[in-house]
């Protein structure tokens, strides 16, 4: 009796195993997607609100000035107010540094930077800029106030290891709102949460990780106020946000536009 022949062998097919480089691909992209999706829901939240922002907080001009002073700049130094809005700090923080002295406002919204340019024309160079990305050099400021701008960020970390970036090693770092936690809160018809990254055991170790050492807290019904320093082995700060040239820039609001008054 013949042999039966041999059945020819099975060409293996297409290897269904998962492609490590194209998933991390693929979670970068969804990644960036809901980045870009929260950066535009702040931006519309303020571009129909810049108009009338200051009408609704008239009284808050002293608080500011109180907090800038807390930076104790000096005649001569560059600052930045990140997350600027219409420019309540920028008055108080040209004063401290003088006419030698640098100041720059960086916010997302255009409209909130347009207020700002009408109200203290010649006070500051205004750059619609994202703050996890701005166009700045390294190591560029002496100091950073920000107001009210922790919890308008997609990615606060990302955000402080940028901000450490752009600071010299030494500067100073100033998170402040004109209202504390709890006041906030009850403006707003809900109570303070312990995962609020504004509290103090949250944001001890936000900011270390980020490049910054935390060096006063301050949260009392009239005033939030943590103040922090640029460590020298910020690594975290250096690297986050950078693009291959090192400006930390990639990324940033696509006009990469700058308003001078």
């Amino acid at each position: 009796m013949p042999s039966t022949p041999p059945s020819p062998s099975t060409p293996p097919g297409p290897d269904t195993s998962a492609d490590p480089d194209a998933d991390a691909d693929a979670d970068a992209a969804q990644e960036a997607a809901a980045y870009a999706a929260e950066l535009a829901r702040t931006r519309a939240f303020f571009a129909v609100r810049a108009a009338g922002w200051d009408t609704k907080f008239p009284d808050d001009g002293p608080r500011y000035a109180a907090a800038v002073a807390e930076l104790a700049l000096r005649p001569g130094e560059s600052v930045l107010d990140a997350g600027c809005g219409t420019g309540r700090a920028l008055p108080p923080l040209r004063a401290a540094v003088g006419p030698a002295g640098r100041v720059l406002g960086a916010d997302v919204t255009p409209e909130m930077l347009h207020e700002a340019a009408a109200r203290h024309p010649g006070t500051a160079e205004l750059l619609v800029a994202d703050c996890a990305r701005l166009p700045l050099p390294d190591a560029a400021l002496d100091a950073v106030f920000a107001a009210g701008l922790l919890s308008h960020l997609p990615d606060p970390a990302r955000a402080l290891g940028e901000l450490a970036r752009v600071a010299r090693p030494g500067a100073r770092l100033a998170l402040f709102h004109p209202v504390g936690r709890a006041a906030l809160a009850a403006r707003h018809g809900r109570a303070v949460t312990p995962d609020d990254l504004r509290a103090e055991p949250n944001l001890r170790p936000l900011l270390t990780a980020a490049g910054w050492r935390l060096t006063s807290y301050t949260d009392a019904d009239d005033r939030y106020l943590a103040l922090a320093e640029r460590t020298p082995d910020a690594a975290a700060g250096e690297t986050a946000g950078r693009d291959t040239n090192g400006g930390g820039a990639a990324g940033r609001d696509t006009s990469g536009s700058a308003t001078r008054p």
